[in-house]
């Protein structure tokens, strides 16, 4: 698959290489694996020559040696000596930048700390030391988020406080699935996009391995992922287990129950057999950022009726079919496996179009705030608000995968009972709208 969309992070790390020549740079490239970030960076920086140390899990002299081959195959120079520490290649690159700009990009930067825990401390002691006069653009990506934000935003750790731009990659967004989508066939139905975000959710090298499969139906990207074989089956755990450590078992538990409709702390709670899992819960949340807690539009931070979410499709996916039947999978199922995702898919699909929706209208940069709301007793939800407090508008949307299913006059009073237990929007002009399929 070709390579698609991110022109607005191109354009950021140009820029930042330009500025690099003025002075040093130095940025943190991070998002979850398989998210594109090797292939960011080889577009971003392909139009000029430049120093790329991968750090493969293999002595701290195995990587030097590496890494002078790579200095010596783009610059052109030895490197004197057997320098078999990375702090004597890192300073050496540093030294040369004095002298002429230098681009070097380190990827899996998390697994230097395994060749030598000291390594960031010498890095941050050689930086500080040429920083000031080095012309370098220092590329450093990960994939284990923990495990850089530990590195960069723990004011405990060495590094911290000395990068110059910290850029997240996020999943491609809805238009450029549906641009991906149309480059590979011209016969695609609306279930077919949704297929790809709610299989995928975006994730680079997800969607290239269907497109470069053949799988642009859904049920293709259904046979595709649950096949003998395939990378997906074996996918969630190997992004999560390194992430969790000994505890993945528990962590692995609540995913489950979240993926299968448990979104209270109280359901998942009962359905995982612990009766405290608020520390598992927060961790999820704020250290690993995989599910988040959503409370009602206007809602209040601590209230009761909060619930959890999946934040990644791909995950929400995996746990909901993979997980649960594991049981199969263990068999080699994998055609009744398929069938029950068959059975199970305008459930599963319904949610993911809310989940589609609210991240095309995020993408369009048009609203001042996106949300949905329920009661404590559960008795009216609403899909989706869409707010503009510039113009002072506010639109109520249902989402139903047919648009057969919506009834505005429903959508409506729950309008009204939103508008009674919160008092927002008064004097504003308010519309509801159905949403569905064909609106993708």
């Amino acid at each position: 698959m070709k390579f698609y969309g991110r022109t607005k992070e191109i354009d950021i790390l140009r820029k930042i290489r330009n500025n690099s020549k003025g002075s040093a740079q130095f940025t943190v490239v991070t998002g979850r694996r398989r998210i594109g970030k090797t292939e960011l960076i080889r577009e971003a920086f392909g139009d000029s020559p430049y120093l790329y140390f991968f750090v493969a899990r293999r002595t701290e002299k195995e990587l030097c040696e590496s890494f002078r081959n790579e200095i010596e195959t783009k610059l052109g120079e030895f490197i004197p000596g057997e320098q078999v520490k990375f702090k004597d290649i890192f300073k050496w690159v540093l030294r040369t930048a004095c002298t002429r700009p230098l681009t070097l990009v380190i990827d899996e930067f998390q697994d230097l700390r395994r060749c030598d825990p000291a390594i960031y401390s010498e890095m941050q002691r050689e930086w500080d030391e040429y920083h000031n006069r080095a012309k370098i653009n220092l590329i450093v990506c990960g994939s284990v988020n923990t495990m850089m934000n530990r590195i960069f935003r723990d004011d405990k750790e060495p590094l911290y406080g000395r990068e110059t731009a910290f850029l997240k990659i996020a999943p491609f967004p809805t238009e450029t699935l549906k641009e991906i989508l149309a480059d590979h066939t011209s016969a695609a139905v609306p279930d077919d996009l949704l297929a790809l975000y709610a299989l995928t959710g975006g994730i680079a090298k997800y969607v290239a391995l269907l497109m470069d499969h053949g799988a642009i139906t859904r049920d293709q990207m259904i046979e595709d992922m649950v096949s003998e074989g395939s990378l997906f089956i074996e996918e969630g755990k190997a992004g999560l287990i390194e992430e969790f450590g000994k505890d993945y078992g528990t962590y692995f538990s609540i995913l489950s129950a979240i993926a299968c409709g448990r979104t209270t702390r109280k359901d998942i709670e009962n359905a995982v057999g612990v009766g405290d899992l608020g520390g598992f819960l927060q961790r999820l949340e704020k250290d690993y950022e995989i599910i988040v807690r959503r409370q009602p539009l206007f809602g209040k931070p601590m209230a009761k009726n909060l619930r959890y979410r999946i934040l990644d499709n791909f995950y929400l996916f995996w746990f909901r079919f993979i997980a649960k039947y594991s049981a199969a999978v263990e068999l080699g199922a994998f055609g009744q496996l398929r069938e029950i995702i068959r059975r199970d898919w305008n459930v599963f699909s319904g949610f993911a179009l809310e989940r589609y929706f609210h991240a095309k209208f995020a993408g369009t940069g048009c609203y001042t705030r996106l949300g949905g709301w329920w009661d404590r007793r559960g008795e009216n939800e609403i899909d989706l608000i869409a707010e503009n407090e510039l113009d002072r508008t506010a639109t109520f949307y249902e989402v139903k995968r047919n648009p057969e299913s919506i009834s505005l006059p429903a959508l409506e009073a729950k309008r009204d009972a939103f508008l009674r237990a919160t008092g927002e929007y008064a004097g504003w002009s308010l519309a509801s709208q159905g949403l569905s399929l064909a609106d993708m």
